[in-house]
């Protein structure tokens, strides 16, 4: 007697329920042999409006073929992944359904959509399931489960069809990205911008490179540096120190589309971006302006004391944060969470906090201003933190006072005018006492990360929105976050951070352990992931969704935005 393949049966199922009501799909839940690979179900939509289904595709070790040296770290596989999901998203677009697989962007990025397992390569699809109005269109989802998804699974995950140079190529530049990241502490770098680097991009709302007019970077000889990687490999350009670094220059010649590329550089790019070699510290943090945005119990009197209405700077909280007093609780908490630099840009910054000129001074007296402007802190920041800056600066030159280095873009063109500067510069006063005294533990309330009524997992809406309970966490200010991934791998920390509290909540009160911090919270979460990868964050089991992974800061910044917390003390 002659044994149905899974194919024929998943063939069979789908005739019959051809023209029934949606529903009926649910009953697909499972796992199926299809030769080149085992099609898994994990979740069937209930409905043709609804998020789609959730499903993954497994090839075997052996099948698949994927050299093991790619694969004998933890970056070689970050990268082997990254290339993996990038074959699998150009194959899923010539594919005549709907079939997301979260679609990489220029990072390369720790995701979820491709992921190493012990059985194999997996490869975590979503897909909505052919319907005509609420009517399965079971032919339809035939072709689509038994045909193009092997199809798929053979064009993406079977290593004797990729390019293997390729392949091969975009690991070694990715572990060579890692190792020159590794050593820019050591070297006293807070970044490293290439020779040759191609930083302008095509558009305000592209993330490509400008291809037309482009001038590639080269580096002042004063600031240029010269890496060896382990590939054998040797990169030259600027390095920018540690300490305050000022970019000054024209208005469009450069300044902030070389900060930005910095900003960016906390992740390597893909071969051809542009940004190749742009490498900053993985802890490099954006600051800037945020009216409107939630502050709680942030220590912001470093630079705002004394106001009229008797405020407690020292734990300041508000739900309507001021341009002055969002920058200030920003530059605090970014500290605090353990950034060693700080990129900032006048364009978006507030000027009442950055600068105070001599006759705005003589004007109004330092006892009659409440704010001490980041110019009279950034010396103490770096002097009794540790922490960097690197400022643009295109309508002051009150940084020149406090700065290490000034480097001048000319026409995208690099210069280091330190010593220019330095000859119009005046003496900066120095403060009597230390100004930043050592970070306060943040402790959430118990049960502040789990709003009361809340049944629904925190979810993200695009890239810029957490849903968690009734509120909406706005991170359009956070910059660092490049992909919606993210922000949904952001969405499930908060839930996991809401059960870390609530744990250590009930053991609290038995006397048997203390409070925990909001950083140590975010440290465990994150010592969790290195173990178990991206699927710890997701509730789900088998498919996690489609998932990036944040930096700890950028966690860190979606809690303290969220209007609900509240801390204890």
């Amino acid at each position: 007697m002659t044994t149905e393949t899974d194919t024929a049966t998943l063939t069979r199922i789908l005739t019959a329920i051809d023209g029934r009501g949606y529903g009926s799909y649910k009953q697909l839940k499972g796992s199926y042999d299809l030769g080149p690979c085992r099609l898994i179900i994990d979740h069937v939509q209930v409905d043709p409006f609804a998020p789609p289904s959730l499903m993954r595709l497994v090839v075997d070790w052996d099948a698949a073929a994927i050299p093991q040296d790619h694969l004998a770290d933890r970056r070689g596989m970050v990268a082997t992944t990254d290339f993996l999901a990038r074959v699998l998203a150009e194959a899923a677009s010539s594919i005549d359904g709907k079939i997301s697989i979260g679609r990489p962007g220029q990072e390369i990025l720790e995701r979820s959509t491709v992921a190493v397992t012990d059985q194999g390569i997996e490869a975590r699809l979503a897909a909505e399931l052919p319907a005509s109005g609420r009517r399965i269109r079971g032919r339809q989802a035939s072709r689509l489960l038994t045909e193009d998804l092997p199809r798929l699974a053979e064009a993406a995950l079977f290593h004797h069809r990729l390019d293997a140079e390729a392949l091969r190529a975009h690991v070694t530049l990715h572990r060579d990205q890692e190792a020159l990241r590794d050593q820019l502490a050591g070297r006293g770098l807070v970044a490293f911008v290439g020779d040759g680097a191609i930083l302008p991009r095509r558009a305000g709302d592209s993330d490509l490179p400008l291809t037309e007019g482009a001038v590639p970077f080269e580096s002042p000889a004063s600031l240029r540096t010269t890496v060896d990687l382990p590939s054998g490999r040797r990169v030259s350009g600027m390095g920018v120190p540690d300490g305050v670094t000022v970019i000054v220059g024209g208005g469009y010649h450069g300044k902030s589309t070389l900060l930005r590329a910095i900003e960016r550089g906390v992740y390597p790019h893909c071969e051809g971006d542009g940004r190749d070699w742009v490498i900053a510290r993985r802890d490099v943090a954006a600051v800037r302006a945020e009216d409107g945005r939630s502050v709680a119990g942030v220590d912001i009197s470093p630079f705002i004391s004394g106001l009229p209405s008797g405020t407690d700077t020292r734990r300041f909280s508000t739900t309507n944060a001021s341009g002055s007093t969002s920058q200030a609780a920003s530059l605090v908490e970014a500290v605090d969470a353990g950034t060693s630099a700080l990129l900032i840009d006048e364009d978006t910054s507030a000027t009442n906090f950055m600068i105070r000129d001599q006759r705005m001074r003589a004007l109004i007296p330092a006892e009659r201003e409440p704010i001490t402007p980041f110019v009279d802190r950034i010396r103490p920041l770096y002097a009794e933190r540790g922490v960097s800056t690197v400022l643009v600066a295109g309508g002051s030159g009150a940084f020149f006072d406090v700065a290490d280095h000034v480097i001048a873009l000319d026409e995208y063109v690099p210069r280091d005018v330190t010593e220019q500067a330095r000859a119009l510069a005046e003496v900066a006063p120095r403060p009597d006492a230390a100004v930043f005294g050592e970070p306060r533990a943040r402790i959430p309330a118990l049960g502040t990360l789990r709003p009361p009524g809340k049944r629904k997992p925190a979810t993200a809406k695009g890239g810029e929105t957490i849903r968690l309970g009734h509120e909406n966490i706005d991170l359009a200010a956070v910059s660092q976050l490049v992909d919606a991934a993210q922000t949904q791998a952001i969405a499930h920390a908060l839930d996991r951070l809401a059960e870390l509290t609530e744990q250590t909540g009930q053991t609290r009160q038995t006397g048997q352990v203390g409070p925990l911090a909001l950083d140590a919270a975010i440290s465990a979460l994150f010592d969790r992931l290195d173990a178990e990868g991206l699927d710890a964050l997701s509730p789900h089991r088998g498919h996690p969704g489609h998932l990036a992974r944040p930096r700890p800061l950028e966690v860190h910044a979606a809690v303290n935005r969220y209007r609900g917390l509240h801390l204890e003390g």
